[in-house]
């Protein structure tokens, strides 16, 4: 799974632009605008613009294996969260100051900076209940504090119907359940997808 770096040094932080347009010159000469004003500004140290098809594909590559590499180290625990721009990154660091004393396990974050969105991973070597125990409701309280959402692109899912509340008020969670009630007054619809008991709501509602 090894892939090379198109960059000759290591940095803290990746990234990576694709664009698409219908006249390549002119989106060229509009993203080689870009990289230059992000040095000018010192934005970034480095950086390299793909010249083909391939290098494009290679570069896209490394960041489509993150999750495969990740899995390959151990057990995931994996949080689909938004949060606004300048606090992505805090929710990281507050992560791994939380787990610092969990031995060999391993906090990053990546993501889609232009809709706010953060895959925060967390692996250590095998399944452990007390991590569990430290990551949930931590990563929640945090994302509620920061005025973000617990789901981003993936929905709420079976595992977060109870942690609704840290994005959602009463009021709006009852409104949901009064949604799901009139159009599916015979629970019939996806019932197994999205439940609490904490407030009898059943649904498949994306945030």
């Amino acid at each position: 799974m090894a892939l090379a770096s198109p960059l000759d040094d290591n940095h803290e932080f990746y990234f990576l632009v694709e664009t698409s347009g219908m006249n390549q010159d002119h989106d060229n000469e509009k993203l080689e605008m870009f990289v230059e004003r992000v040095f000018e500004v010192g934005c970034a140290d480095d950086g390299v613009m793909a010249t083909s098809r391939d290098q494009a594909t290679h570069m896209m590559g490394l960041r489509e294996n993150i999750a495969p590499a990740l899995k390959s180290l151990g057990f995931n625990y994996k949080y689909d969260v938004s949060l606004p721009i300048r606090d992505m990154y805090s929710l990281v660091e507050k992560t791994r100051v939380l787990l610092k004393n969990v031995e060999g396990s391993l906090t990053l974050g990546y993501g889609h900076v232009g809709d706010n969105n953060l895959h925060l991973n967390i692996v250590t070597p095998h399944y452990q209940a007390q991590v569990l125990e430290l990551i949930e409701p931590f990563v929640y309280e945090e994302v509620s504090r920061l005025k973000g959402s617990i789901s981003a692109e993936h929905g709420l899912g079976l595992k977060k119907a109870n942690y609704l509340k840290y994005s959602k008020d009463t009021d709006l969670i009852e409104t949901m359940r009064t949604l799901k009630d009139l159009f599916d007054p015979n629970g019939i619809m996806n019932k197994a997808v999205v439940s609490t008991q904490s407030t009898g709501i059943s649904v498949c509602f994306r945030e």
